[in-house]
């Protein structure tokens, strides 16, 4: 295959994009301005610990050394939180996931969430001051403690003012978001889940869709994340890190890893889980849409069937484009269990328009018993080749080799 090269404005976007490292050496500025900190902290602690040795060390010192020292270290919090987080939003990614010092607020950073952080921090420090001044009033002016009063409560008026927007602005474009996708197809839900319990795909058993979240999620501390999981319509939650990575003979944990970083998500690529029936291709694709619907993208799970009648129904309601295009809202698609169930030619038709459409706009994940070029064997049709062609451009296929799970459980079960 010929890859086409990118068009002219999209390497103009690339090398825009690019700029953005410009402002990495900013952020090693700051962490110089950390070491200036750690100096004046400890050069602050031990002329403390030295007059209270000497014993020139009132009570209203200590108090206001100690208060110094908070201040310092209330100020390096807040330069920590602008170099890892700006740098996490501005320039790049930083790959802590399942570090256990990993902080909780940086699985969910984005710029609503530290302006409003930055805007508390501040607050604090402000406090400080305040108390400071109060603490030595009688070395204060009353004109210093009025306006200091007065600039603490502008900041917290104005943190409060900001938390109350950005938390306004994320609920407004979740609600639109979730009444488009509701005018659009009041049956989007019975289409992209399944009532019957589902059997276990690899790993531990899965938690039931409507038990409480998981861990790793309740970390996120994101009020929408749930929103979004239900309207997934995921079978069953399975988490990437209950995958048991020791049960399949062969397969490419590396490339799952990196899949988990969710790089192929604002790519617009694909990816492809393949093998044997029981050997965890569903977890691995639930895993990645649970993951994504923490990072803040929308996602839709149902099985090729499900896809099929959903198109169908769109097709023969004469809507099928304005389908297609509404799907566009959705950075993730999931394609569960192609090759299970055989397709006819119109089927065929309806997931090659869905693997077209969605060719470059979106990603999908697409779980199969077979590779690509078996697909003549399920599905019907001329279509077949390029439906293959577009899923396989710009997509990561990881190759599932193992016994079935469900039997290794079967055969453990008649063991005990």
């Amino acid at each position: 295959m010929t890859r086409t090269p990118p068009p002219p404005t999209a390497t103009l976007g690339y090398a825009l994009f690019a700029t953005r490292w410009l402002q990495a050496p900013l952020y090693f500025g700051l962490v110089a301005v950390q070491g200036v900190y750690v100096y004046k902290f400890f050069n602050e602690l031990w002329t403390l610990i030295v007059r209270c040795v000497a014993g020139r060390a009132d009570e209203t010192y200590v108090m206001l050394a100690v208060l110094k020292l908070v201040d310092v270290v209330m100020i390096a919090n807040l330069l920590i939180m602008v170099i890892v987080g700006g740098y996490e939003t501005f320039v790049s990614r930083i790959d802590l996931q399942g570090h256990r010092d990993q902080p909780e607020w940086l699985s969910h950073v984005n710029p609503n969430v530290l302006k409003v952080k930055l805007a508390t921090a501040i607050v604090g420090i402000s406090s400080v001051h305040l108390l400071q001044m109060f603490v030595d009033v009688d070395h204060t002016s009353h004109h210093s403690l009025l306006w200091g009063t007065v600039i603490h409560m502008a900041f917290i008026v104005s943190a409060a003012i900001l938390a109350y927007m950005s938390g306004e602005m994320v609920a407004r474009v979740e609600h639109h978001h979730a009444r488009e996708h509701h005018s659009r197809d009041p049956k989007d839900q019975s289409h992209g889940r399944r009532d019957a319990e589902p059997e276990p795909d690899g790993g531990p058993l899965p938690v039931p869709a409507q038990a409480g979240p998981p861990a790793w999620e309740t970390h996120t501390r994101d009020a929408h994340a749930e929103d979004r999981i239900r309207a997934a319509g995921f079978p069953a939650r399975k988490q990437l890190e209950d995958f048991d990575t020791e049960y399949p003979r062969a397969f490419d944990r590396d490339a799952v890893a990196r899949l988990g970083k969710l790089d192929f998500v604002a790519a617009r690529r694909n990816v492809l889980f393949t093998g044997g029936p029981g050997t965890g291709k569903t977890h691995l694709a639930i895993g990645l849409g649970l993951r994504a619907c923490q990072a803040g993208h929308r996602v839709l799970f149902a099985t090729a069937a499900e896809w099929a009648v959903r198109l169908a129904d769109a097709e023969a309601a004469g809507r099928l484009t304005e389908e297609l295009a509404g799907l566009d809202d959705l950075p993730l698609l999931i394609v569960d269990e192609v090759g299970y169930v055989p397709f006819d030619a119109d089927a065929t038709r309806l997931l090659f328009r869905l693997v077209a459409h969605r060719y470059e706009r979106g990603s999908l994940i697409v779980t199969s018993d077979r590779p690509l070029e078996r697909w003549h064997e399920v599905f019907d049709g001329p279509a077949v080749p390029a439906m293959a062609d577009r899923l396989a451009h710009h997509a990561e296929t990881v190759r599932l080799d193992g016994d079935s799970y469900r039997k290794r459980r079967t055969a453990t079960a008649w063991a005990e």
